[in-house]
């Protein structure tokens, strides 16, 4: 393409509005515009690149064995209703009435609407494995859409369903995904983990997320460093492996703490250590109050809190009823005396004497002995994971990094073949639920972690597969006829050996066009002047590294060859 006659209309300043990087340089490399408040336009060149995307994502799917459909945008409540997810969804989902007063949503996902087909399809075992899969629009009204394409309210999405028999045969199918994920995603050529995750609102019974590691990355990732074990931060076990302290500790005594609030204050005010120091955190499980317990120096996991429970909500409660529960304001919480069920992390078990609030403005107990003093409902592993703790499949070094969440795939079972009715006759003619697969991509999303994790402060530098364009052909002098025609003759042949070519052509000085090609971050850039080629030479340059090289003008085609093998193979390479 020649960038006279492509729309690309670059922007030198940054938008006042965008966050991220991806935000700014999908903005000012001309990829994308807002429309309004999470919903963006895709210009040429943002296409191109979720084009590539698709066209990858279809490639390993299709070799998966899944068939490729396309479901409608706007589904009707009352599939919704049948699996109770109406309610349950939240105010994300995004509900409508028609003209004739009934009830719709525009789709954030489509279990339902992919299960209602199936269960209108399949009657015998001899229909199943089913596995199908579309690329299609979503829509998710975040409460504060963010960061660009990272946190959109409308979306590309790749989600791919399959229906089985038996339990064998649902995991044959979620291998096949776990499998197609990591070629998806190296053939990107993302630098990416696949962690154990939490269900979330799709449920199931178990989950891996596919994340690209950037520092833009709204999750925190535990991986391991002797082994493969990677875990969202929200489902990584800690593993205790202390003792159960039995020590005498001194009588429970009532210390007056004026103003003293926060763990590290209490810590400094009484002179003890932060893990000396016992939270209690207020939480509201599906509408009835519990206490958790944790070291000073800890996190409570909510989402462990959940599960340990049983619960579909766990959230903290709020100011005021914290005040009416324990009487005291915030950060005088304790167990002692306490009249709601408390659920303490087990690390707790190993030690005693320890700080807690008093349940009194102002005031905190020291000597606190958990199994004396307080009534403890139950132990279990409440906590976040920390770089302190070993990995807890094979005790090795953790260590915590941020990641982007792009694919997620789940197991889900039988929770919405049930709720649905989606059943099949076995060989005996008996009536069996099918068991569930749902495995998505955001396409849209790669797009903006790609750059989140590959770009410099000149713009980006796209990874070969999903760079718009692998060449950037630069005609520094396009009034001079012997460049022109030697740039018109590299265009050429560039296109005909399948190097996907921008041709910059415009009237503009140098620096205007070295600044858009540093943008646009193809991967090679081709430089070709009036000084050079009065040398002979071409100068190319790869824009992941830096590097330059001067390749013979007479002798491109050969020296071409060679070099962007090199530069090809050293993206392959690198270390992911």
């Amino acid at each position: 393409m020649r960038f006279t006659s492509a729309y690309i209309p670059t922007l030198k300043e940054t938008p006042a509005d965008a966050e991220v990087v991806s935000h700014k340089l999908l903005l000012r490399a001309g990829m994308v515009r807002k429309l309004t408040s999470g919903l963006y336009i895709y210009l040429p060149m943002g296409l191109k690149i979720l084009e590539k995307i698709s066209r990858i994502v279809r490639e390993e799917m299709d070799a998966a064995g899944f068939q490729e459909v396309l479901l409608p945008m706007v589904q009707p409540a009352d599939l919704w209703k049948e699996t109770g997810r109406w309610e349950h969804y939240g105010k994300e989902l995004l509900r409508f009435r028609d003209r004739n007063d009934r009830e719709y949503c525009l789709g954030p996902t489509h279990e339902e609407v992919m299960t209602d087909l199936v269960r209108g399809e399949v009657r015998s075992y001899r229909q199943l494995p089913l596995r199908l899969y579309q690329i299609q629009t979503k829509f998710r009204d975040e409460i504060r859409p963010r960061f660009g394409l990272m946190r959109g309210r409308e979306f590309v999405m790749k989600d791919g369903y399959s229906y089985d028999a038996d339990q064998k045969g649902a995991e044959v199918s979620y291998k096949l995904m776990y499998d197609a994920y990591h070629r998806i995603f190296k053939r990107l050529g993302l630098k990416f983990r696949a962690v154990e995750a939490d269900t979330g609102s799709i449920g199931g019974n178990f989950s891996h997320e596919f994340m690209v590691l950037a520092d833009a990355g709204e999750d925190t990732i535990a991986f391991c460093h002797d082994c493969t074990y990677a875990a969202n931060v929200e489902r990584a076990d800690v593993v205790w492996k202390g003792s159960v302290k039995r020590d005498d500790c001194p009588a429970c005594e009532r210390v007056a703490t004026p103003g003293v609030h926060s763990v590290s204050d209490v810590a400094a005010f009484l002179g003890v250590r932060a893990n000396n120091v016992v939270k209690t955190m207020i939480f509201n499980v599906d509408g009835k109050f519990v206490g958790v317990l944790v070291r000073g120096d800890r996190e409570v996991n909510d989402i462990k809190l959940k599960h340990f429970l049983k619960a579909q909500d766990a959230e903290l409660a709020n100011q005021a009823t914290v005040e009416t529960i324990t009487g005291a304001p915030l950060g005088f919480a304790g167990p002692v005396g306490l009249g709601i069920p408390l659920y303490a992390d087990r690390e707790l078990m190993e030690g005693t004497d320890y700080v807690t609030g008093a349940n009194v403005a102002d005031m905190h107990l020291k000597h606190v002995d958990l199994e004396r003093d307080a009534t403890i409902t139950d132990w279990a592993d409440l906590r976040t994971i920390t770089e302190a703790d070993p990995c807890p499949r094979c005790g090795g070094r953790i260590s915590l990094t941020k990641g982007i969440e792009v694919g997620h795939i789940f197991m889900l079972g039988l929770k919405y073949s049930e709720a649905m009715r989606a059943v099949f006759l076995d060989e005996k003619g008996k009536e069996n639920f099918m068991i569930m697969g749902c495995f998505g991509i955001g396409v849209s999303r790669v797009a903006a972690a790609a750059i989140e994790q590959n770009h410099d402060d000149m713009g980006m530098i796209l990874p070969p597969p999903l760079a718009p364009f692998v060449c950037s052909l630069l005609n520094l002098d396009p009034k001079n006829e012997a460049v022109t025609a030697k740039a018109e003759d590299l265009y050429t042949w560039l296109q005909g050996k399948g190097y996907d070519t921008l041709l910059d052509d415009r009237d503009e000085r140098p620096g205007v066009k070295f600044k858009d090609a540093d943008l646009l971050g193809a991967p090679m850039q081709i430089v070709i002047g009036a000084r050079g080629l009065a040398k002979g030479i071409v100068e190319c340059k790869d824009r992941r590294t830096g590097m330059k090289a001067n390749l013979a003008a007479e002798a491109f085609a050969t020296e071409f060859e060679k070099w962007s093998s090199a530069v090809l193979r050293g993206w392959e390479t690198r270390e992911i």
